[in-house]
């Protein structure tokens, strides 16, 4: 019989076996100073593209005195235990109620973390004889929530109607056998690709196909549709989104998220979700923070006019200097470039050392061999300067990154992995 851990011992992973050359800096990479367009990494000024603090919330003079206020009010205690034996307060019924109305849904409830909400709304919707039906760009949370399900899934292409047609018709006639329903799983805005799902074609299908639809709006809420309600205000249909998702770890700039529907599927899940029932109660400094954010949110839309500036400022540029930005529809800016993994490292490290810019790096397997993705979240405290500052240095880093200078640079390290 084997030792449980032989296969950790053979293989780190695709991403671990880079472990000893990205640690501590291509990968858990340590950002100092105040949350804001610009902070230091290893002691150095750098413009940072690769925080989610999109409406600048997160070092907002209001947020923080209320954030100081609440946790000399109740400490980062107060509740204690689940909120279904003694972590209920008034406070968390009245934010939920205010996240409601703000989405257009008749009840709302508190989520400890978005990743966790989300696996455990999956798993507590469906039951083996239901089958899910999702997009195959889905965020780790989906596919894990998906995981769980002991019944059938199917993945449709990244935004493709006709194939999630396709495995529609698939899953009525199994559903048909099984007696069970269909669960349709999109996200508002895809945070890698920045494209927005294609909400308002999959609500058209409702009228063909008898399927509920659940969105992850992670990154549309507080940053689309009129009044920041999401992509599907955006996109006006979020009378058909069924239930609805959102985090606060984006644009409210906080710990925490909320599902949203109508009131009967609200109550069922309080009393199913069970990574609710079995866990602490969100502290009330984050919901008394949390209703501060989501006031200013609603009264504050120059956030989200100053967010959206910056934006089309950064896209616009990038796409005038020829960079492929892809087909991005939301301030998630992706920059796709083509090189190995080696000279990734390479070309993010003289972003960093040489032009002061951080965003974040993705590569292989998150995106295909040969690419490499630079993902810049722009923000209402980025201005101008910033962005230009960075067009310059992108400009820089594909010059080397085509003559060559990358390549010759990561050489060493590629030998060293046998790449």
């Amino acid at each position: 019989m084997k030792d449980l851990f032989d296969k950790i011992y053979r293989d780190k992973g695709p991403l671990g076996k880079w472990a000893s050359q990205a640690e501590g800096y291509f990968v858990f990479p340590k950002l100092e100073g105040q949350i804001s367009n610009r902070m230091k990494f290893r002691g150095k000024d750098v413009i940072t593209w690769s925080i989610n603090d999109y409406l600048g919330l997160a070092n907002h003079p209001e947020v923080r005195k209320t954030d100081a206020q609440a946790a000399a009010d109740y400490g980062s205690a107060y509740p204690m235990g689940a909120r279904m034996m003694s972590g209920h307060t008034e406070l968390h019924e009245v934010l939920q109620t205010e996240l409601a109305e703000f989405v257009n849904k008749e009840a709302a409830y508190l989520l400890n973390f978005g990743y966790q909400g989300m696996v455990s709304t999956i798993d507590a919707l469906v039951s083996k004889d239901d089958i899910i039906v999702y997009d195959v760009d889905a965020h780790a949370c989906i596919i894990d929530g998906v995981r769980l399900h002991m019944g059938k899934r199917f993945t449709y292409k990244h935004n493709d109607i006709e194939s999630l047609e396709k495995n529609l018709e698939r899953a009525t006639k199994m559903a048909e056998q099984t007696g069970g329903g269909i669960l349709v799983i999109s996200e508002g805005v895809f945070g890698m690709r920045g494209e927005q799902g294609r909400l308002k074609e999959i609500v058209a299908l409702k009228e063909k196909y008898n399927f509920r639809f659940l969105v992850d709006d992670a990154h549309g809420f507080g940053t689309l549709g009129k009044t920041g309600a999401g992509a599907g205000e955006e996109q006006g249909v979020q009378d058909g989104i069924d239930v609805y998702f959102a985090t606060f770890a984006k644009s409210l700039a906080s710990t925490g998220a909320f599902i949203a529907a109508d009131q009967e599927i609200i109550d069922y899940l309080k009393y199913n979700l069970r990574s609710q029932m079995f866990a602490k109660s969100l502290q009330m400094q984050l919901v008394v923070g949390a209703r501060k954010r989501l006031e200013m949110l609603k009264t504050m839309p120059e956030m989200k006019e100053k967010l959206w500036e910056n934006t089309t400022a950064l896209q616009s540029g990038l796409k005038s200097r020829g960079f492929d930005i892809g087909t991005t529809q939301s301030c998630v800016t992706p920059v796709y470039l083509k090189g190995s993994i080696p000279e990734a490292m390479a070309l993010v490290k003289d972003l960093r050392e040489n032009h002061g810019i951080f965003c974040s790096i993705v590569v292989y397997p998150v995106i295909p061999k040969g690419l490499i993705l630079l993902r810049m979240i722009p923000t209402a405290t980025h201005d101008i300067n910033d962005i230009n500052e960075t067009l310059d240095a992108f400009d820089a880093i594909r010059t080397r990154l085509e003559n060559g200078t990358y390549k010759r640079l990561s050489a060493t390290v590629a030998a060293a992995m046998g790449e």
